[in-house]
C-alpha cells in the first residue's frame, strides 16, 4: 500500500475538526457552549498534527485520541487541545506561556492565535526536537527552553494567558504570579485519579476565581 501524502492528510484533518464539533456538542452543558471558536477550529485545521509525532503514528495523528511522543509523554487528543485553547479565549495580540511544550504542537496552535508563545519542557530530548521542528516549519514566533514548568518562565512575565498541559494538585504559585491581573490560566487540576479541568482567572486586583469543568486524565507537572 502506498503511503499517505499531504492532500489525505488534509482530509483526515477536517475528519477531526468534524468529530471535535461533535464532541463539543455533546458535552456543551458541561463545558458551558456547544461550539468552540471558529478561529480556534481554523486553526486546528491548519497545523499540520502528522508531523507532530513519531513518523509511524502518523496515519493515527488525527485520531480523536492522545498519542505517545516518547519518554513517557503524550499529544493530547485533539478535542481536548482544542477545547483548553478555546477556554484560554486567546487573542492576536496576546503573549502566552505554555508549560509542557512536549512535541511542539499546542504551541504551534497557540502561535497560530497570539503575538508570541513562550513554552517550557522539562525533557531536554523533546524540547530539541521540538525547537527543530518549529524552525523548519517557519515558527518563529515561539521560544522554548528546558525547565521546570511549575516555575514558570520569569523573563518574559506577566503574561495574558498560561496554559499547562500537565496537572498539579494545586495551581503553582509562580504560574498565578506570572499571570497578568485580568489574565486566564487553564490546566488540570486536582489528585491524579480526580483530575478536573480548571479555569483559572486572576482579576484586576489580583484576586484568583477557579471553575472546574469536566474530569481529565494528564500527567503530572513534574518539577525539578
Amino acid at each position: 500500500m502506498k503511503p499517505m501524502d499531504e492532500k489525505h492528510f488534509a482530509i483526515l484533518r477536517r475528519h477531526m475538526v468534524d468529530v471535535i464539533a461533535i464532541h463539543t456538542d455533546l458535552l456543551s452543558e458541561e463545558i458551558g457552549k456547544a461550539a468552540l471558536s471558529e478561529r480556534v477550529l481554523a486553526a486546528m485545521m491548519r497545523v499540520p498534527r502528522h508531523l507532530f509525532v513519531p513518523s509511524e503514528l502518523a496515519p493515527f495523528a488525527y485520531h480523536d485520541t492522545p498519542l505517545p511522543i516518547g519518554f513517557d509523554k503524550t499529544i493530547s487528543q485533539p478535542f481536548i487541545c482544542a477545547l483548553m485553547t478555546d477556554l484560554l479565549e486567546p487573542e492576536p495580540h496576546e503573549v502566552t506561556l505554555e508549560i509542557g511544550g512536549g512535541s511542539g504542537y499546542q504551541a504551534v496552535i497557540l502561535a497560530e492565535l497570539v503575538a508570541q508563545v513562550w513554552t517550557v519542557e522539562i525533557v531536554e530530548e523533546l524540547a530539541n526536537q521540538a525547537e527543530l521542528r518549529l524552525r523548519q516549519l517557519g515558527y518563529s514566533t515561539v521560544g522554548m527552553r528546558v525547565g521546570d514548568g511549575s516555575r514558570g518562565w520569569i523573563e518574559h512575565a506577566p503574561y495574558d494567558k498560561i496554559l499547562a498541559t500537565a496537572a498539579a494538585e494545586r495551581p503553582p504559585p509562580a504560574l498565578l504570579e506570572q499571570l497578568k491581573p485580568g489574565g486566564r490560566l487553564v490546566m488540570p487540576v486536582g489528585l491524579p485519579d480526580a483530575q478536573q479541568l480548571t479555569v483559572i482567572d486572576k482579576d484586576s486586583a489580583g484576586n484568583i476565581r477557579l471553575r472546574e469543568l469536566i474530569p481529565v486524565r494528564f500527567t503530572e507537572l513534574e518539577t525539578m
